[in-house]
């Protein structure tokens, strides 16, 4: 096995991440955590032509996110690597951590102190 240099790990992994980077491809495994789909189903979900749908698949393939299959006529892609779909959900943890730490900061700002309504008081 050839040796791997100290800066070819990180690539690799802003490679995955840029793979995930897109907000279509993100959607597209999230869809596929459902089931199987083909071309069609995703572009009608998506709202999406189908040579975008096919070139973000594609994408997908490559990093060996997603892998597909022959069904008669058409071809269905499924999750190939389902720790795709943990990584999702370590992403949507992390987000609804920061969104409930911005609603505790807001509800904090709106409940009034003492002192906001002493000052906030009209003098006679």
């Amino acid at each position: 096995m050839p040796h791997r240099t100290d800066d070819e790990i990180p690539r690799l992994k802003a490679e995955l991440f840029r793979t995930l980077g897109h907000p279509a491809r993100v959607r597209i495994l999230e869809v596929l955590r459902e089931g199987e789909r083909s071309v069609g189903e995703l572009q009608t979900i998506l709202g999406a032509d189908s040579s975008r749908v096919s070139q973000h698949l594609a994408v997908l393939r490559r990093q060996g996110l997603v892998d597909n299959r022959r069904a008669g006529t058409s071809v269905r892609y499924h999750v190939k690597e389902p720790r795709a779909l943990q990584l999702m959900e370590i992403a949507r943890q992390i987000l609804s951590a920061q969104v409930q730490a911005a609603q505790a900061l807001l509800d904090d700002l709106a409940t009034p102190t003492p002192t906001t309504l002493v000052a906030a008081r009209p003098r006679p």
